[in-house]
């Protein structure tokens, strides 16, 4: 059929004629967007852990908003923020102080004890079993010629290598996150005001109440943490100290950042270690008194301190939270599970601004009142939440 066939059953055709220098603007911007596509890939995918290490110093200079926020009003901010990092410096020095003598100690002891605890496992697999093991028949059997030492020795080496590398990269990443971590805080206000004149005007209060949202909810979560590791800490260096653990005061401060800073299985770190060393202990009934102060202090805490404190800073609910530890460790390992509930708590509360809330329908309600239509307020605008 011709084409003027088909115009008059179809009515006009209409041609496009694409001018060749349209043609090749099309590809450039079509090549131009590839490549910009390409390069962010690129970018993501090899600085990864720096982009990383960037959004958990923007968290910690959050963290530390609260303090430095009222320390500004009587110095300048950079001091402000200077006055808190070092605070904190000063209190992981002190307590790596502590807490590596104790590591110490405790190493030293238990290898002082190996032989006593192999002898000891012998001789109770001979009387339960029936058997007659000797250690230095389980020593002949174990026979190791030059060459398995030597391929042993070069697996350690490598090892070695492996582990000194591991830890030049960690002093490397902590300097880059203490760097950003302090440039973040002292110009905290600058960058906020910075980053909302990127968007147009009506997306700017979105903007600002975005970050607002994260430095409250950061804040009062870390807030919450240190109040709670405080009170276990104290309560239960008062506990260790009576009963007469070693290395008290080391394993009260363990017990009481582990606890509230490690999501999910922090209680269970944190208590699993003072156990051990009462154990070890002269006296090994300290270990078992200690498990029973650490199941109790949990259940008092779980339902009278934390609910309370929690509730004022991140109400998030705990099967939420579990579930955001999951999936933050999941994708970014340790740092992203301590992350994950203030960025579940920021999430949440940003849904109740910016979403509209509906009255139950009778159906629903059981109780006959109320209707499908909006609650007074349904309609506001972003970053105002309804009456």
């Amino acid at each position: 059929m011709s084409d003027l066939a088909n115009e008059k059953k179809n009515g006009p055709v209409v041609r496009v004629h694409l001018d060749p220098g349209n043609v090749w603007r099309i590809a450039f911007v079509l090549v131009g967007a590839g490549l910009v596509v390409w390069i962010a890939l690129f970018v993501f995918s090899a600085g990864n852990r720096f982009l990383f290490t960037l959004l958990m110093a923007w968290f910690a200079s959050l963290a530390m908003e609260p303090v430095v926020g009222r320390l500004s009003t009587r110095m300048p901010r950079g001091g402000a923020t200077a006055v808190v990092m070092g605070s904190v410096f000063l209190f992981l020095v002190g307590f790596l102080v502590l807490f590596g003598q104790l590591l110490f100690t405790q190493i030293a002891a238990l290898v002082r004890s190996l032989p006593n605890i192999i002898t000891g496992t012998l001789t109770w697999v001979n009387e339960t079993f029936g058997q007659e093991y000797r250690l230095e028949d389980l020593l002949g059997q174990i026979q190791i010629d030059p060459e398995q030492m030597a391929g042993y020795a070069t697996q350690i080496a490598g090892g070695v290598i492996s582990v000194v590398g591991s830890v030049v990269g960690a002093i490397a990443s902590s300097l880059v996150f203490v760097l950003f971590t302090f440039y973040l805080s002292a110009e905290g206000p600058r960058l906020r005001r910075w980053i909302a004149g990127l968007f147009p005007p009506r997306m700017q209060q979105v903007s600002i109440t975005v970050w607002d949202t994260t430095a409250e909810k950061t804040g009062g979560y870390v807030g919450a943490r240190v109040i709670l590791a405080t009170v276990n800490a104290t309560l239960s260096g008062i506990v260790f100290a009576v009963i007469g653990l070693p290395s008290w005061l080391a394993l009260a401060i363990w017990t009481g950042l582990v606890a509230q800073f490690v999501p999910a299985i922090g209680t269970y770190i944190a208590i699993s270690l003072p156990v051990l060393v009462g154990l070890l202990s002269p006296n090994p009934w300290l270990g078992v008194i200690v498990l029973a102060w650490g199941i109790l202090y949990q259940q008092v805490e779980n339902l009278t301190i934390e609910p309370r404190i929690s509730a004022r800073a991140v109400n998030v609910h705990p099967a939420f939270s579990f579930a955001s530890v999951l999936l933050g460790s999941a994708l970014f390992g340790v740092a992203g599970a301590l992350l994950a509930i203030p960025v579940a708590a920021m999430l949440l509360t940003l849904l109740e601004l910016y979403r509209t809330r509906y009255e139950l329908v009778p159906a629903v309600t059981g109780t006959g009142e109320g209707g499908g239509a909006p609650q007074e307020g349904a309609d506001a605008e972003p970053g105002e939440t309804a009456a």
